[in-house]
């Protein structure tokens, strides 16, 4: 192989250019390429070389795990140990997915960790699922696990929480094989009792046992239009290996399970008896372990495939007060978009703000309280407000939400006709 620049004849097999455009041309047995094709064909396997040592996860624009939980802070408030659990999950689940196309000759298998979320009503459980839906690109589902009932009875088979996911990936099945599926209220499904039952419990330890198999991983034939199976229907087999499942749950009077695992068990007169405190009820289910489900009611197998768990503790005062006013659908900015789409300008006086939050506190279910607190408190308003005539400003006083008294308004001055 020699370089050449003397002969005006040779031109770069590669671009055409002669010997004069460039400042060298390498030749090889009839072949010639000049300096510019080889710096060029340097960066492309430099770009290669990239594209294949970096995981493809980055090629697909999947979010960080610092991005996704960037993406929850909008909507939802506080929770910092859940939507980084959330945010890890999803990153390390589409890395596994990709490890398989990267790395398909690796002897290295990664499986898949499925997630319980775990929290009073009211915390933010189906809205970090339903935020996760609105961010990711990738086929999401949410099921109710109230519905579900064991197969070849009166409700929904398990096999139909893989109808949604199907839907929203519009039928394409190797696309719903990727996706996520949030099962709300795991708790309900609990064994009602420690003891073994001679009879069947097909709303609760029997569906457990139904969502073995899919949780795990197995081919699951689905009617495509949902409904139950029946031997004539057509059905469309779905590999659940490599969908991801987030289960949540209140699991209601679990932090006692925890707190006689944790605290004292006094026996006898004079024992020193240890009340919880409200502080101490609140975030005792951050010491939640899978024996304290395995008492609760899931069986040991359930437990087994939900190998991450996460708590969501209670919001407090301030928490609610942000809840009202800051992230992207807050309530305040809701209802300031329907008065603006009347022309009016609404305004909340901060006291009016933390009595809607002393109500909530009061209700004890969380957030979701807040709206039916709003509702009841502007539904009058809303209802007066179309048929007055000149308002321009709406102001919302303590009293208004307190005692129902009616809230400030401006009105615009008319000019008066001679």
């Amino acid at each position: 192989m020699s370089t050449t620049k003397r002969n005006d004849s040779i031109k770069c097999s590669f671009c055409g250019r002669s010997s004069k455009d460039v400042d060298s041309i390498i030749a090889g047995p009839n072949v010639y390429i000049c300096n510019h094709c080889v710096m060029s064909s340097v960066d492309i396997l430099r770009s290669n070389s990239a594209a294949f040592s970096t995981p493809a996860v980055k090629s697909r624009g999947l979010k960080t795990p610092a991005q996704i939980k960037k993406a929850l802070d909008d909507y939802v408030v506080g929770q910092e140990s859940a939507k980084k659990t959330l945010a890890v999950a999803v990153y390390n689940h589409y890395k596994r997915l990709e490890s398989k196309q990267v790395f398909s000759d690796s002897d290295v298998e990664i499986e898949k960790s499925n997630i319980v979320l775990i929290g009073p009503t009211g915390t933010g459980k189906t809205l970090l699922a339903r935020t996760l839906a609105r961010i990711l690109d990738v086929p999401f589902a949410i099921a109710d696990a109230t519905t579900l009932t064991e197969s070849g009875y009166v409700g929904d088979d398990v096999e139909s929480i893989l109808v949604h996911l199907l839907q929203n990936a519009e039928y394409n099945v190797q696309r719903a094989e990727q996706g996520i599926i949030y099962i709300d209220e795991i708790d309900k499904i609990a064994r009602k009792s420690e003891n073994v039952s001679i009879t069947r419990d097909v709303s609760g330890e029997g569906v457990q046992q139904a969502l073995l198999k899919i949780l795990e991983g197995s081919i699951v034939g689905v009617p495509p239009k949902g409904g139950r199976k029946h031997p004539e229907q057509p059905l469309i087999n779905i590999n659940t290996r490599d969908i991801l499942f987030v289960c949540g749950g209140a699991f209601e009077g679990l932090e006692n399970i925890i707190q006689r695992r944790i605290g004292k068990n006094p026996v006898g007169f004079g024992s020193d008896v240890h009340t919880m405190t409200k502080a101490e009820r609140q975030y005792v289910l951050t010491h939640v372990e899978p024996d304290d489900l395995l008492r609760f009611g899931l069986i040991p197998e359930l437990i087994g495939r939900l190998p991450v768990m996460s708590s969501l503790h209670p919001i407090s005062r301030e928490g609610l007060l942000t809840i009202l006013t800051q992230p992207k659908n807050a309530l305040v900015k809701q209802y300031l978009r329907l008065f603006e789409m009347e022309g009016v300008s609404l305004e909340f006086d901060h006291g009016a703000l933390e009595a809607i939050v002393e109500r909530a506190l009061e209700r004890g279910t969380g957030a979701r309280a807040l709206r039916a607190i709003m509702e009841r408190a502007m539904m009058e308003i809303m209802y007066q407000l179309p048929s007055k005539e000149h308002v321009t400003r709406c102001f919302i006083t303590k009293d208004t939400i307190e005692n129902g008294a009616e809230p400030v308004y401006t009105i615009k001055e008319q000019k008066k006709t001679a």
